[in-house]
């Protein structure tokens, strides 16, 4: 089972399939070189960044999470200080100490090679990692997939399944088995994530997880609403949330009709700021859309009468099932579906997620989800210049708008409607499938091409 703990990590920006998903491959193989026994012959390591990972690797600050991961450094606990040194090492005196210990001469600039001609064969965010001996010799090789929202699986896995898993009490592959569980148990979704994640985890593990997701989400928004300037990368985009924030604060007297939207606009668009500039961010379910959630949740924390911690607990117990359904039956990863696989499924998790807190009943979440992608199917993902900040940014931000709508229009209904959400992930997986390589997180087409062209 997918669980919470899987969907929802805390790392740092700007992507999860492409500097979460690669610092976690390059650690992993750094860890089994240092069991290898070839360890003591390796003279230099290369890593190769195939598909959309060399696209737009460089906006994504893919080759930085490369060398970190070698270094050993994880997303969750990476110090901004520690990593700078890292980078420095390497780039100013092409020195290098790996994971385990060993240090290697390692030149950033061609150690890390962006490979854009050769296709990688079973997934576009593919990385190799070779440890070469002096005479250039491959000792030893591995190749990882970054299969979106921070997930890593070697290549070729069909799954990530490793059959280990103990069992829960609701197991479910698609949307329909949640409601049939639904249905016999009485149960909520909520509740029947919470014992799954009890079987996985145990409680206090369970509660400790979700109140540190939620203060993260929360701390991303604060410190987006408090920092300005610009972001990194080259095109000068310039932070917005704080100066909207502050334009909000000083019309609380006079509100307009939509201040409620803009409110939930600007606590997204923190978030994707700070992810932008690299700042610590919670992958819910990517990088790319991290905003989303955070927002909706913080908006049902401050602004919904009524509002409890565990009406939080339940939205995300929630949200975890909806953003399960999708990584197990379609995709997460834009390099694969386009931004309906990012965007389109925060959206789907926030609105069922608000509908579980807010007290709707299980057919009621399943039609807000569904609404929820519903109205992202097709979106491409063309971020300009391969940064996550054009469209990004401000496309979180009517993520959450839809999500909120979403949740409010299937609340007005009693859960009946004719296209069910099993049928619209199929349909996100099958539009994924048709669409447009250059769409899908290459910057080789859409807005990242009209941008260059005008």
């Amino acid at each position: 089972m997918i669980s919470a703990f899987d969907l929802f990590k805390i790392g740092i920006g700007p992507s999860s399939s492409h500097t979460v998903g690669p610092m976690k491959a390059a650690k992993a193989f750094a860890d089994a070189l240092a069991a290898d026994p070839a360890r003591g012959r390796v003279a230099r390591v290369v890593a190769t960044l195939y598909g959309s990972l060399a696209w737009t690797g460089a906006g994504h600050g893919t080759g930085r999470a490369v060398l970190l991961g070698l270094a050993g450094e994880v997303p969750a606990t990476i110090d901004a200080n520690d990593a700078d040194t890292i980078i420095a090492e390497a780039t100013l005196h092409h020195r290098l100490q790996l994971a385990g210990g060993d240090t290697l001469r390692f030149d950033p600039e061609t150690d890390i090679v962006f490979d854009m001609i050769s296709e990688p064969p079973s997934h576009p965010n593919t990385l190799q990692f070779q440890a070469l001996d002096a005479a250039g010799e491959a000792l030893f090789t591995q190749r990882w997939c970054s299969v979106g929202g921070g997930f890593v699986v070697p290549e070729g896995t069909a799954s990530l399944e490793d059959g280990s898993a103990p069992a829960v009490p609701y197991p479910f592959a698609n949307a329909d088995d949640l409601l049939r569980h639904g249905e016999r148990s009485g149960q909520s979704i909520a509740a029947m994530m919470r014992e799954n994640e009890i079987a996985l985890h145990g409680e206090p593990a369970l509660r400790a997880h979700l109140a540190a997701i939620g203060q993260a989400m929360f701390a991303a928004i604060d410190r987006g609403l408090a920092t300005t300037g610009t972001l990194p990368g080259g095109l000068k985009v310039k932070r917005r949330a704080a100066a909207i924030h502050a334009q909000l604060q000083n019309t609380a007297n006079a509100r307009a009709p939509e201040h409620i939207l803009d409110v939930l606009s600007v606590y997204a668009m923190a978030v994707n700021e700070e992810n932008a500039a690299g700042g610590r961010v919670v992958t819910a379910p990517t990088n790319g859309a991290a905003g989303v959630i955070p927002a909706v949740l913080r908006y049902y924390r401050d602004h919904v009468e009524g509002a409890s911690p565990t009406g939080i607990e339940a939205f995300l117990l929630t949200a975890t099932a909806i953003g399960a359904l999708f990584k197990m039956n379609a995709s997460i990863s834009g390099a694969e579906v386009g931004c309906q696989g990012e965007v389109g499924v925060a959206c789907a998790m926030a609105a069922a997620g608000l509908t579980a807190a807010l007290g709707g009943t299980n057919a009621q979440i399943e039609n807000a989800a569904e609404i929820g992608m519903e109205h992202h199917l097709g979106m491409t993902c063309d971020p300009i210049a391969g940064l996550v900040q054009i469209p990004c940014i401000e496309r979180n931000a009517f993520g959450a708008v839809k999500a909120v709508t979403a949740a409010s229009l299937a609340r007005r209904g009693d859960g009946t409607h004719l296209v069910s959400l099993d049928q619209v992930i199929k349909t996100m997986r099958d539009t994924g499938a048709d669409m447009n390589s250059k769409y899908k997180e290459t910057s080789r087409g859409g807005l990242a091409v009209s941008w260059v062209e005008c």
